[in-house]
């Protein structure tokens, strides 16, 4: 089983369904601006590709955060508590196959090895 996590109206998500859609793979999304993100599951993200690489810094949700707020992210207990906040902060689309996080944002060759 695939979940797909995301925003439904992000280019770099876009992408990542239209590959499974196109080579033929089912998949579940879950779009977290809707549904929401457990701080548990942020946790779990951060632990396999670190929290450095699931925040997105070079998106507008992180501009957008007062310099003060940026400043708090230093660690992972931080950057998840400001990710619950701010889900759009959140680099994606994070992928979950069989229950495990297994890619972080898109790439076809990477896609191609891990989903294929």
């Amino acid at each position: 089983m695939i979940i797909v996590f995301g925003i439904p109206n992000c280019g770099t998500v876009k992408k990542a369904l239209t590959w499974l859609t196109d080579n033929g793979m089912a998949y579940e999304f879950h779009d977290f601006k809707k549904k929401g993100i457990s701080a548990e599951k942020l946790n779990e993200w951060c632990s396999v590709f670190g929290w450095e690489n699931v925040l997105n810094k070079k998106g507008t949700s992180w501009r957008k955060l007062t310099v003060e707020q940026q400043q708090a992210v230093k660690d992972q207990a931080s950057a998840v508590l400001m990710l619950s906040q701010n889900t759009s902060a959140i680099k994606r689309p994070i992928i979950e196959k069989d229950g495990k996080a297994v890619l972080l944002s898109f790439n076809e060759a990477q896609y191609e090895v891990v989903l294929k």
